[in-house]
């Protein structure tokens, strides 16, 4: 019995395509975990909102970026802020842009909307375009919502770094808590790597 070339590589391609997929699968985060690998976080509102286009000769045509500026304070320091967070994806028009399922909703993001948001710095998301990433995607914004002694934050469920509502004093106390310890835990490796 033959087999042609494209039958037997069949089941490489499937193999090789599964291997991708497991890859994309969404990381489940706790708060300690998104603190760790943050640069900072702010409280804030939407203050602005963009969508650009770039052309790059290596990465491609057609690759756009949502642009939110978000207004505040610093949800570590209480200092007040105002932030650009990039996220792939958006649309420029009614017809030219790009989904991205993993991207918050325009709902999440429209102007005037309180939020808190983590981010991290990249030198390149693609297309050679730097700046501030929103991190872990859509599993980086929260909205809030006033409450009873100061605003709460709205948690997103099982797997998410904030999993139930929590009022963000509350919220701020814990992340300069596990701010604190992963600055001790940096001093004393160091000490550790001098002696």
């Amino acid at each position: 019995m033959k087999l042609s070339l494209s039958k037997a590589l069949l089941p490489a391609a499937a193999l090789l395509a599964a291997a991708t997929l497991g890859g994309a699968q969404i990381e489940r985060l706790t708060l300690d975990q998104m603190v760790s690998r943050c640069d900072h976080a702010v409280a804030g509102q939407v203050v602005g909102k963009t969508v650009f286009r770039v052309d790059h000769p290596v990465d491609g045509p057609e690759l756009y970026f949502t642009k939110l500026t978000v207004s505040g304070n610093s949800a570590y320091t209480g200092q007040e802020m105002t932030v650009d967070v990039l996220y792939h994806g958006g649309f420029v028009n009614d017809t030219e842009g790009v989904w991205n399922s993993e991207a918050p909703t325009d709902a999440e993001t429209e102007l005037g909307n309180d939020v808190l948001v983590f981010y991290k710095h990249s030198d390149n998301m693609g297309g050679d375009v730097a700046g501030n990433v929103l991190f872990a995607a859509h599993g980086g914004l929260y909205q809030t919502t006033p409450g009873f002694g100061g605003p709460v934050v709205l948690g997103r469920g099982d797997g998410y770094a904030v999993r139930n509502n929590v009022k963000l004093s509350k919220l701020e106390t814990q992340m300069a808590d596990i701010r604190t310890r992963n600055e001790q835990e940096k001093q004393q490796q160091k000490q550790q790597q001098s002696k």
